[in-house]
């Protein structure tokens, strides 16, 4: 599932294409997972002013209304002029025309959505966002911030930083990174946490997502950049899809254990459990 980096890296790309285009044209394929919310042809005239983040959501702000995009488990944009674009396939479900180029969302899974809504602050967009926590990497997440809305949950914390109602975007290879980073071992309780380990897992959370960015995300099989590019995050990892490998600090075999269905990759020396 694209996460955190992965959005933000596809929304600096659209910011230097999209703002100050105009819609020339809209093309629907099959339903996403959430309806567009108006006819797509009420779009043509309007003219996109801004492309925002919150979480793991684009936000499209027109001059009439706003788009929010998720890419759900496998999607991913793809910004380019008409003449280079592939022809139209059976995994293309969304795709906007423009004065400066061609948007399309290609969505193998079909989890993803586009959603039309007047504002940010109409209903339709605060149910999919009011829910979010904190933006890891904003001014309003600091460690004490993090430690006390930590200190209200008792699940595990690899469990909490996945859940998204206390920081956002901290997906599954993120939070296995962040947690050996910071020396904690996943399976420990969010409320038992100490400060010198909130302040630790604070600072890891924030060096892991901007890592990453600059890395231009993960190398997941289904995420490229809007240009077509694959990064290599992933290539990069200290845990994360390294069972049975050596750590790469004290050389201990990396383990996996299940949490919630998903993978956890952590070492069991550097990451003991308190």
């Amino acid at each position: 599932m694209p996460e955190l980096p992965e959005v933000e890296v596809t929304r600096r790309s659209l910011l230097g294409h999209l703002p100050g285009s105009r819609i020339l044209a809209v093309r629907m394929g099959k339903p996403l997972r959430w309806p567009l919310g108006m006819a797509p042809e009420g779009l043509v005239g309007r003219q996109v002013q801004d492309v925002r983040r919150r979480g793991k959501y684009l936000l499209l702000d027109l001059d009439q209304g706003v788009l929010v995009v998720h890419l759900g488990m496998s999607g991913r944009l793809r910004m380019d002029d008409r003449a280079d674009m592939p022809p139209w396939g059976p995994h293309d479900h969304f795709e906007l025309d423009t004065t400066q180029g061609v948007l399309r969302l290609n969505d193998p899974r079909r989890f993803g959505a586009v959603v039309y809504a007047e504002s940010a602050q109409a209903p339709v967009v605060q149910k999919l966002l009011g829910h979010l926590g904190m933006e890891p990497l904003g001014d309003a997440c600091t460690p004490e911030s993090l430690g006390n809305a930590l200190g209200q949950r008792r699940a595990a914390i690899k469990q909490v930083l996945l859940s998204g109602d206390v920081v956002v975007g901290v997906g599954n290879i993120y939070a296995s990174e962040a947690l050996f980073r910071a020396r904690i071992h996943p399976e420990q309780h969010a409320d038992r946490l100490t400060r010198p380990q909130v302040r630790r897992l604070w600072e890891a959370i924030r060096d892991v997502l901007q890592h990453a960015i600059e890395a231009g995300g993960s190398t997941l099989r289904d995420f490229a950049s809007p240009e077509g590019r694959n990064w290599h995050f992933q290539l990069e990892a200290m845990v994360y899809g390294r069972e049975g490998e050596p750590c790469r600090v004290c050389g201990t075999p990396i383990r996996m254990v299940r949490q919630g269905q998903r993978s956890t990759y952590f070492c069991a020396l550097c990451q003991r459990r308190r």
